[in-house]
């Protein structure tokens, strides 16, 4: 197959969870660059419209469900949408996100909600959307991680421990998944430069200057870093890619 249809996601559903946010949308873009027609589900389904409009007037086969990730029947609901609308489900990038803990002070309760929406909201959307992939007879399933998955930082525990859950979860539903002809992947953002990580710059002294020093490649990351190896992971390209933790960092986490 020429690498040109191997890259292709022309005909292929591909739903995106968190797809109205700062790296959702730079990945929605790319895989409805790549031909696919991609689905955006957000909380606010509103804004989710909107976007989706927007990318329309581009050319670009974008449209909005709603989901609440923390929601049992709200995820049914997707999952019924899906089929109605669509008919069938070939990829799901899991890029949802919850921060109810703004800092170590905040009540447990914060942690616990946290953990509910990140962890446990994913684990139960994950499986709703592999039934979907099954039916299909397989798919891609790509989970949005972040490098607070895999590295400590003294100001980010409540967001890691629930981003740890990322790579564990990606790492084992791979090797359970693939008999059905799923693949499972991560991609884990490293420092890029958005409203999100503003506020870690306001919070660590000196850091935006720190980070520069110890990326090899000289600068932070951009959404729009995103769309190659999304791209890549939901394409036949990487039929044989299954339970990877690909970092997209600049080269920050090798140093």
């Amino acid at each position: 197959m020429n690498v040109k249809e191997l890259l292709s996601l022309k005909n292929k559903v591909l739903l995106v969870t968190g797809g109205a946010g700062n790296y959702g949308k730079c990945i929605v873009e790319g895989l409805a660059e790549a031909d696919g027609t991609v689905v955006i589900a957000s909380r606010n389904l509103e804004t989710g419209a909107e976007v989706a409009a927007d990318f329309r007037r581009k050319g670009l086969d974008v449209h909005a469900l709603q989901v609440d990730q923390g929601d049992h029947q709200s995820i049914l609901q997707l999952k019924k949408k899906i089929l109605q609308e669509f008919g069938k489900l070939d990829g799901f990038v899991n890029n949802a996100v919850s921060r109810p803990m703004g800092s170590y002070e905040a009540p447990i309760e914060h942690f616990a909600e946290s953990m509910r929406v990140n962890a446990t909201g994913m684990m139960d959307i994950l499986r709703e959307m592999a039934e979907l992939l099954v039916q299909n007879k397989g798919g891609s399933i790509i989970n949005i991680g972040s490098m607070m998955s895999i590295f400590g930082a003294s100001f980010a525990a409540p967001y890691g421990a629930s981003k740890g859950a990322v790579v564990q979860l990606t790492k084992s539903l791979a090797a359970a998944w693939a008999a059905d002809n799923i693949q499972v992947n991560a991609v884990l953002p490293g420092w890029i430069d958005t409203d999100l990580t503003k506020g870690a710059r306001e919070q660590v002294q000196g850091l935006h200057e720190k980070v520069l020093a110890r990326t090899p490649a000289g600068r932070w990351g951009e959404p729009a870093d995103f769309k190659g190896p999304v791209v890549f992971l939901a394409s036949p390209a990487s039929d044989y890619v299954h339970g990877t933790i690909l970092t997209v960092d600049g080269g920050w986490m090798g140093r």
